[in-house]
């Protein structure tokens, strides 16, 4: 009996975090579904190069183990104009007071995606 209940928990796990990679990249390949933040080292770029790191986030595919260990497609790095940017979705409640109760409801959640240098963490 360990083992099915044990085989359920995982399934469900491993369900659950494909409903949230879906919903984490919708939101951010259309940057629509949550808040974008942008912190000063970001807000700041010459435009251009603002619009080059945008498009590479909304890009990203280089999902792995390493970066993305729980396979929900929150985290990633891009490099842009030879300088290094975070990018990472958080979830929230819909008040943004807490966190999220069940990242997987969109109808519970906001999701907010920030973009930063490296050099600002």
């Amino acid at each position: 009996m360990q083992a099915c209940a044990q085989t359920s928990i995982a399934t469900d796990a491993a369900d659950k975090a494909a409903v949230i990679r879906q919903l984490n990249d919708r939101f951010r390949t259309r940057f629509s579904g949550g808040k974008v933040m942008l912190t000063a080292g970001v807000d700041g770029l010459d435009p251009d190069l603002k619009l080059a790191l945008l498009i590479a986030v909304k890009e990203f595919d280089a999902f792995n183990s390493g970066n993305d260990p729980h396979e929900e497609h929150d985290f990633g790095t891009v490099e842009v104009g030879g300088a290094f940017y975070f990018w990472k979705i958080d979830y929230y409640n819909l008040d943004l007071q807490f966190g999220s109760p069940d990242p997987a409801d969109e109808y519970v959640t906001c999701r907010v995606l920030t973009i930063m240098r490296a050099d600002e963490y």
